[in-house]
Parts: structure tokens; C-alpha cells; sequence
């Protein structure tokens, strides 16, 4: 049998049909807002619902809010809860089904009751941040020290993803040719996963803490649903309380999480996280050449000023010689004509000195003359006493034998011939 086919615009038409006989075609329904979005003055958007117990989205729609009925809504809902109408509201909304046969199935929020105000991911925000807030840990990471020039990145992200890949060409392909050494830390960067091993990739970063000047978080964008993960106050207590500065590109610009919250720098996207980092390393290189400029320039300026410091003196030196010379020249002058009368001085003086010395060594000369002719006395007396023919005279004699004195008899042998000195005459013996 043969199959008939229609066309797949007349098979969503019949859709769309059907779908206006809908008894749900217009009810109140409960959901979050998730990726809120406004152009040309409408604003599209999905709402989600998710398990309370996993708090995993469990169910996701596209919807409108057409111009004409967006200005006033809103309006009024900012106006009675206090609150900006954007992601992370849960809301509850009338709302008409809606299938188009070119773009699909959406839903079209005809009001909003903004008695149902903030929704869970809002408040869980709310309450993560008035934890860390109370725990004095919420600030930590942003007032760390940012250095100078950052060039030695741990990031953290999915290998795979394209964040990450843009962030990398950012960082290669700067224009200022800056070098930069990113790590990759890999981590699940959405669902369930992403909490434990965001955390193990930092607690990996920590084991080598040494080595990095900051941590880069960085993840694509995505629905705001798909960022949920980004707002748990295990990963936010972690961020906050680790020692390197910490600079968070997760997402778009109206996207706002925890961790964009606690981080020392918040960026809007991976790329801009690059540009950042160029930037800084960009404005530390323009500090070193204003240094090096300044330096080249004191040392210009310096040397000018040595030359021309030179150049004086160089230009002063012969008149300052000049200067000297006669200024010598007249004390020699003045040293000359006082020599002479000075010597002449000088040489009465020593002669008067001399003959004063003279006077002396005369008197002292005749004094110790006279001394030594008295001690001289005095000891010829005493040799004259002492000689030994005064002796011989008082009744002793001196034997000799061979022209020697003997002093011991017992030298004496028998038949030596002795001589005996008296005081008158000598007397020669023969031993027996």
C-alpha cells in the first residue's frame, strides 16, 4: 500500500491548529525565568521548573512577552516587588501556547503577578552571599594583591570547550606579542559534576601554588539554567578563601552568579578574561617603557649636564691656573723677602747658642778633667799598693818554675829547679 506524505510546514499547521482548540491555550502557570533577553523591545526568555530535591531543571520552555505588553509589565513588577526583571525570578505568569510553523513551540505571557517574587535561584544567591557575608569571607579574595604583570595562569575549565579555545587564541594572538604560560586544570564545567571537580582542580592548583600569579574560571555561554552550578556555596567558600586572586569569566554579560560575586575580578566572557589579562600585562609593559623612557631621559639629561659642567670647568681651568700661580708667586714673593732677615736672625740666635754651648763645654770639659785626674790618682795609689814588689816587701816571695807561679807543691817532682823571688834578690833550688 502506498504511503501519502505531507509537507512538514502543513504538518505544524495542523499542529498549530489543533493547538488553538487547546483548552490550555491561555492558564497560570509557576516557573523560573532563565535567560531573559530583550530586543527590540521584547523580551524572550525560558522558563524552567526544577526537582526540588536535585534542584536539576526538570522542565524548559521558550516564551515572549511581545512589546506592546512588556513595557507595562515590567513596569509594574519592578515597581511592586522591588526586584529588576531578569533571570533567576520565580514567577508565575499567564501564559497562551504558542506554535509557529517556522520557529516552533513557545509560550506568550500575556501577565505577570508580581506577588510571586523572587525565585530559588535568586534567593539561593541572596542566602549563599549573607553566608559568606557573616562568615567575614565573602571579600577575601578581592582584596588580594593583583600582581604587576600577570603571566602565569592556572585555568580552570573544560578542555573541550570553546571558551576555553577563544581564551587561548586571545592570549596567543595578542597584539603587544606578550607571552603568557596558562595550565589547564580540567574541570566539568556544567551539570552535576562541576562543583567537585571545579574544587579538586583547585585544591590541585593549591598543591602547586608557587607557580601561578592567578586562577582563570572560565566557562561558554548557555542558557542561565545551565550556570546553576555557579551559585553553590561550597565552590563560592572555596573561591573566596583561595590565596591567588581569582578572576571569573563564566558566561555573558547579564549573567550573574555567586562566583562572579566573590571573585577578585569578574569578566564577562572567557575572551574578555583574556583581554584583561592582556591588558594588564599590556599596561605593565607600557610602565616599563615610561621607566625606561624616564631613565633614558635622566641619563640624557644627566650627561648634558655633566658636558656642560665640562665644558665650564674645561673654560675656567686656565684662568683658575692663572689665578694660583700669581697667588703663589706673591707669597713666594712675600716667603723670599723674609728669608733673609729670618736667617740672619736665625743665625745670631744659633750663634749665641753656640757660643753659650761653648762656655759650657769648656767649664764642663775642665770639671771633668780634673775629676778623671783625681780618680787616676786614686787608682795609681791603689795599683801601687797592690803591686806585687810592695808585696815581696812586706816579707813575702813568689816561686816560680819555668817562668810560671807554683801554687801547688804537689807539681813538684824531684830535680825540678824552682826560682824564689824575695824583696831583694832572687834564690834558685833544686827539689830533693
Amino acid at each position: 500500500m502506498q504511503q501519502v506524505a505531507i509537507t512538514l510546514l502543513e504538518y505544524n499547521r495542523r499542529i498549530n491548529r489543533l493547538m488553538q482548540q487547546a483548552e490550555v491555550q491561555r492558564c497560570w502557570i509557576v516557573a523560573e525565568t532563565s535567560d531573559v533577553m530583550v530586543r527590540g523591545g521584547h523580551c524572550y526568555l525560558e522558563l524552567v521548573q526544577k526537582d526540588p530535591a536535585t534542584n536539576r531543571t526538570i522542565a524548559k520552555t521558550r516564551a515572549i512577552i511581545w512589546a506592546n505588553r512588556f513595557a507595562e509589565l515590567r513596569y509594574r513588577f519592578e515597581k511592586e516587588t522591588g526586584q529588576a526583571f531578569g533571570n533567576g525570578l520565580n514567577v508565575m505568569v499567564n501564559v497562551s501556547a504558542n506554535f509557529h510553523e517556522q520557529f516552533g513551540f513557545s509560550l506568550l505571557i500575556n501577565e505577570i503577578n508580581p506577588s510571586y517574587t523572587l525565585g530559588d535561584m535568586a534567593r539561593l544567591r541572596l542566602e549563599i552571599l549573607a553566608r559568606l557575608k557573616k562568615e567575614g569571607i565573602i571579600d577575601m579574595n578581592k582584596e588580594l594583591e593583583i600582581p604587576i604583570l600577570v603571566q602565569r595562569i592556572a585555568v580552570i575549565s573544560a578542555p573541550a570547550a570553546a571558551g576555553y579555545g577563544d581564551f587561548i587564541n586571545q592570549l596567543e594572538h595578542n597584539s603587544s606579542g606578550i607571552k603568557f604560560y596558562p595550565c589547564l586544570f580540567e574541570a566539568m564545567m556544567q551539570g552535576e559534576k562541576t562543583v567537585p571537580t571545579v574544587i579538586a582542580a583547585l585544591e590541585r592548583i593549591y598543591e602547586h601554588i608557587d607557580l601561578f600569579d592567578c586562577v582563570v574560571i572560565i566557562r561558554g555561554g548557555g542558557s542561565t539554567s545551565d550556570l546553576n552550578s555557579f551559585d553553590n556555596y561550597d565552590l563560592a567558600a572555596n573561591v573566596a578563601q583561595f590565596p591567588l586572586p581569582v578572576v571569573c569569566g563564566i558566561g555573558h554579560d547579564r549573567d550573574n552568579t555567586v562566583l562572579d560575586s566573590i571573585a577578585a575580578v569578574r569578566v564577562k566572557t572567557p575572551t574578555a578574561a583574556a583581554e584583561w589579562l592582556v591588558e594588564r600585562a599590556e599596561q605593565a609593559l607600557l610602565r616599563v617603557k615610561q621607566i625606561r623612557d624616564e631613565v633614558v631621559g635622566t641619563a640624557n639629561q644627566l650627561l648634558t649636564d655633566a658636558r656642560r659642567q665640562l665644558d665650564f670647568h674645561t673654560s675656567s681651568i686656565p684662568l683658575l691656573a692663572e689665578n694660583v700661580v700669581v697667588r703663589h708667586r706673591s707669597r713666594l714673593n712675600k716667603f723670599a723677602a723674609y728669608i733673609p732677615s729670618t736667617a740672619l736672625g736665625r743665625v745670631a740666635s744659633m750663634i749665641k747658642t753656640l757660643d753659650h754651648y761653648g762656655d759650657k763645654v769648656a767649664t764642663s770639659s775642665r770639671q771633668r778633667i780634673a775629676a778623671e785626674n783625681q780618680r787616676l790618682a786614686a787608682l795609681a795609689k791603689q795599683v801601687e799598693l797592690l803591686s806585687p814588689e810592695r808585696v815581696l816587701k812586706r816579707g813575702y816571695s813568689l816561686t816560680m818554675k819555668g817562668g810560671k807561679a807554683v801554687t801547688d807543691a804537689s807539681l813538684l817532682k824531684e830535680g825540678d829547679v824552682i826560682t824564689t823571688l824575695l824583696a831583694n834578690g832572687n834564690i834558685n833550688s833544686v827539689i830533693k
